[in-house]
């Protein structure tokens, strides 16, 4: 049942993605180019709303069969959040949104997932005794939907880079969701993997459509929920949320920290992310989205592992994930210095 509705899913955010460019190009919802955008042409946006939808209709359609590891009003809460998440990016598409608005939406979306799955319930499993943790991992919890949400969001700047990020870490949340016993955990992450992938044949470089907030924003904060959704019943599943986004983490987290310790306004627009300056060093779009992903797909392995419960796994993430960040900013580096060699 979950692969052919992960078929239907490519077909429908594919064909959806075609209609939205129509009528984005004959409304001109364009994103033009500017000193602090990566493209090179005027390209329709908004191509995300396809994966809002065929995902939020896929997952319903499927949860009367394979909804039993999902609470309804945990689904309702995941529901209703990205509904929201989605709605104020598509606004934001279409006409500025202030920054404070966003957030307070990002917020309360946050919160009603926070409502659903009482984290707060998991303090005595994770410090027996230890009252204080019943508002920290709430806190935590917190910080995660939003920060990914946005994070994801920052991190789609070059074509191909977020969709591709989205499919291989969908496959890995059915495939670690299969391993766990959890059926809706598989469907959900299936069907962003396929979603996703109907989009990247449109916005695979050089792009047609971009997928704008309505999307990123909204896969970011659906790739957030999971690993709460999973933890409920497997609490160590929650922990490999983050490993399987980590280049994008990383890269968000590296960027913020460097425009801070210079001094710069981390809210003004900027070409400074990493993957922003592999693409200014002269590799295109494709190489670079090409070396996100292989970064990204050594996380796979290691997430399925843990979810499994393999010995010496979490020894490996230790040494293989800071290894491939520091591979990456090398990587950035070497590039940069060449291109600054070449042009004397």
């Amino acid at each position: 049942m979950v692969l052919l509705a992960s078929a239907l899913a490519v077909l429908a955010s594919y064909v959806g993605v075609r209609i939205i460019r129509d009528w984005a190009r004959h409304h001109r919802v364009i994103d033009l180019p500017s000193e602090r955008t990566m493209h090179a042409k005027p390209t329709p946006r908004g191509g995300g709303l396809a994966i809002v939808l065929t995902l939020l209709a896929g997952s319903w359609l499927l949860y009367p069969r394979r909804g039993g590891d999902v609470p309804f009003d945990l689904m309702l809460g995941f529901t209703l959040g990205a509904i929201a998440i989605a709605a104020i990016s598509l606004l934001d598409d279409l006409r500025a949104t202030p920054r404070l608005v966003r957030f307070l939406v990002q917020s309360a979306a946050a919160i009603a997932v926070i409502v659903a799955i009482e984290p707060w319930e998991w303090a005595p499993v994770m410090r027996p005794g230890h009252s204080v943790w019943s508002w920290i991992v709430p806190a935590v919890a917190f910080l995660w939907l939003t920060g990914l949400t946005n994070a994801y969001n920052f991190m789609d700047g070059i074509d191909g880079l977020a969709a591709a990020q989205a499919v291989l870490a969908g496959m890995a949340w059915a495939l670690i969701g299969w391993i766990s016993g959890l059926p809706m955990i598989t469907s959900i992450g299936a069907l962003i993997a396929a979603a996703s992938a109907g989009f990247l044949v449109h916005n695979w470089p050089p792009a047609s459509i971009f997928m704008g907030d309505v999307g990123s924003a909204f896969l970011g904060f659906s790739l957030a929920v999971l690993p709460l959704m999973a933890g409920r019943v497997h609490h160590r599943l929650a922990l490999i949320g983050p490993l399987l986004v980590w280049p994008f983490l990383f890269d968000t987290a590296f960027t913020l920290l460097r425009r801070l310790i210079r001094g710069e306004n981390i809210f003004e627009g900027h070409r400074s992310h990493l993957y922003q300056r592999l693409a200014v060093s002269g590799l295109s779009h494709g190489q670079v989205t090409v070396l996100y992903s292989g970064f990204g797909s050594v996380a796979i392995g290691l997430a399925i592992g843990l979810a499994a419960g393999w010995p010496t796994t979490q020894a490996l993430v230790l040494v293989v994930i800071p290894l491939s960040a520091l591979g990456l900013w090398m990587t950035v580096v070497w590039r940069e210095r060449n291109a600054s060699e070449n042009a004397r």
